[in-house]
């Protein structure tokens, strides 16, 4: 995450393995330094994070007087809503979706959503097993194929077939579950599924296969969605990049280039649906995972309310910033998936007031009354060519009747800082037992992460919550005027990969910070965002545009969002992509 980093522009390079100043174009001064720091011994750790703190200010919060009182759990609660009953269900209100978007299709590539399966199904033009068959040909290919796509790392062909044929004859009995019914999943490999292995992206944990669901598991299986298997994940969640050189993972590919990271930490997850091998995956959200693969692939993201879905049987690596979130083909099916997935939980407690999910006002005409928040000195920190596609994304929102206001995001700085402070603080209190046994069995830019985490005092972690106060209290502020806040998704596109990526890790500073620039104000204060793929640079590669709303006020996001979809007039074909419904 932040150990990432090398020498930049007004610092000193970070210390060699000899303990001096390394010279030009050597390890050390590289955006990708500790490829040479071998083994990376904790005492080299420690002196490189000293060298960190100081090149990320991250002492920042020593020399700030907050006097808000600490806040230690993002949870807010819902606002009362009207009691006026609701025109339209959920239920009709998705099934009207489905329709739009399939009137909406045109002659070009677009992406097998849910819909599409389930009109292969209602129609007996294919069986869910037969589906089956197809993904399990794919996952073969996946494997065999140069590079390999690294997707899904654990899959079973009994389970898909089982979980399948009981789809088939519920098909064939005409009384199917849900809308997920037959609908391909997989879920990022720390959230617990029979009879996986939960490795967390590591070599040393999960020895054993799991007995027992988590909770969103449990709820995809009494959807009646087949399982296809666990997804690949930067180790521990600790990267933005998906780079991940362990022996049960490798890196996953882009699809859209497989010569370029797919974005991490929910790297597999995203890999997966922008191939075709699924159109709906789950994923973890601490300082962007969801959102930022998502957006390198062309797909789309969503990072709920704080609490919103139940995180009941996943790796609790930072219990404050994490949020589960679907990725998805389509806005549609990321309404479907909220709408299935988000629901109290006894087990989880957190989002315990959760409102009932309501999407009767997400299918309008038009935006006519939205008023959307833009802090445009914020907004153009990005790539020219990320720039020039979201601003002509925000001029076809305002086409459609959205007022378009300037907002202050202030102290974004001490945002940026105060995030990494918690969920490292909270990674390392977790991993405490791992980080003694462990070590030398992690990657490199773990071990970074872990030692500097290592380096904050309960004074920083404390300042830094007393921070997320201050924020929340801006945001309300600031929702208090308008509907959303716009940003681009990330500030730069998939970078590519390196040989040494695949041997050692990926540690480049500028890809984690222009990366996660939108994330992190999303995950410190629990606000929901949504990406949308809404355009390609000269190369090919995704563009992304992000919209965040005020707690519990995800179906503004899905209305926004329906609007930008639009606005991409053609969805490209990535290089890798298996049509399982052929």
């Amino acid at each position: 995450m932040w150990a990432s980093c090398g020498a930049a522009p007004g610092f000193p390079a970070p210390p060699s393995a000899a303990g001096s100043r390394a010279g030009p174009g050597t390890a050390a001064t590289s955006p990708r330094g500790t490829h040479g720091v071998p083994g990376c011994p904790a005492s080299r750790c420690a002196s490189l994070c000293t060298w960190l703190t100081r090149m990320n200010n991250f002492t920042l919060m020593h020399y700030l007087d907050i006097h808000e009182d600490p806040t230690f759990i993002p949870e807010v609660a819902a606002e009362g809503r009207k009691e006026e009953p609701e025109t339209k269900n959920t239920l009709e209100v998705l099934k009207q979706l489905m329709e739009t978007r399939s009137h909406r299709a045109n002659s070009g590539f677009s992406f097998k959503g849910i819909q599409d399966y389930l009109n292969c199904y209602r129609t007996g033009e294919l069986t869910p097993l037969q589906v089956a068959q197809n993904i399990i040909s794919s996952l073969e290919d996946t494997e065999k194929s140069s590079p390999p796509l690294r997707a899904i790392v654990q899959w079973d062909r009994a389970q898909i077939q089982k979980m399948a044929e009981a789809s088939t004859t519920r098909y064939r009995n005409k009384c199917p579950l849900s809308l997920l019914d037959g609908i391909p999943v997989c879920l990022k490999e720390e959230i617990k599924v029979v009879p996986y292995h939960s490795r967390a992206g590591t070599t040393y944990l999960g020895t054993e296969p799991e007995t027992e669901d988590a909770t969103v598991t449990r709820k995809l299986r009494e959807a009646g969605a087949i399982i296809i298997g666990v997804s690949n994940m930067h180790e521990l969640g600790t990267g933005t990049t998906g780079s991940n050189p362990n022996k049960f993972h490798g890196t996953a590919r882009n699809p859209y280039n497989p010569q370029h990271f797919t974005g991490g930490s929910s790297s597999g997850s995203a890999a997966a649906v922008a191939a075709g091998l699924c159109p709906l995956a789950l994923g973890t959200d601490g300082g962007g995972s969801v959102r930022i693969p998502a957006s390198f692939c062309g797909v789309v993201g969503l990072k709920g309310t704080f609490g919103l879905i139940s995180c009941h049987g996943c790796l609790p690596l930072s219990y404050s910033t994490v949020s589960l979130g679907p990725i998805c083909t389509s806005v549609t099916d990321a309404a479907i998936a909220y709408s299935i997935l988000a629901e109290t939980d006894p087990l989880y407690p957190y989002g315990l007031q959760q409102p009932k999910p309501s999407l009767s006002e997400i299918l309008t005409p038009d935006l006519k009354g939205l008023k959307l928040g833009v802090n445009w000195t914020f907004f153009k920190a990005c790539d020219a060519e990320i720039l020039a596609v979201c601003q002509k994304a925000v001029e076809h929102l305002q086409a459609l009747g959205a007022s378009v206001v300037d907002v202050p995001l202030p102290e974004m700085d001490e945002v940026r800082v105060a995030h990494v402070i918690c969920i490292l603080s909270e990674m390392r209190d977790f991993l405490q037992p791992d980080f003694n046994i462990h070590f030398q069995e992690m990657n490199l830019d773990t071990r970074l992460n872990l030692t500097l985490a290592s380096q904050f005092t309960a004074l920083d972690y404390i300042k830094a919550n007393r921070q997320r106060t201050r924020s929340m209290r801006f945001l309300r502020e600031i929702f208090a005027n308008v509907n959303c806040i716009l940003t681009p998704a990330t500030a730069c596109t998939a970078p590519r990969i390196q040989d040494s990526d695949l041997l050692t890790g990926n540690n480049d500073v500028v890809t984690t910070v222009k990366s996660m620039r939108y994330m992190q104000l999303g995950n410190f204060t629990g606000i929901p965002g949504l990406v949308v793929p809404v355009g390609y640079t000269a190369s090919g590669l995704p563009i992304s545009f992000q919209v965040m709303a005020k707690w519990w006020d995800e179906a503004v996001l899905f209305r926004v969002g329906l609007k930008l979809e639009e606005f991409r007039d053609t969805t490209r074909k990535p290089t890798i992509y298996y049509d399982v419904l052929a």
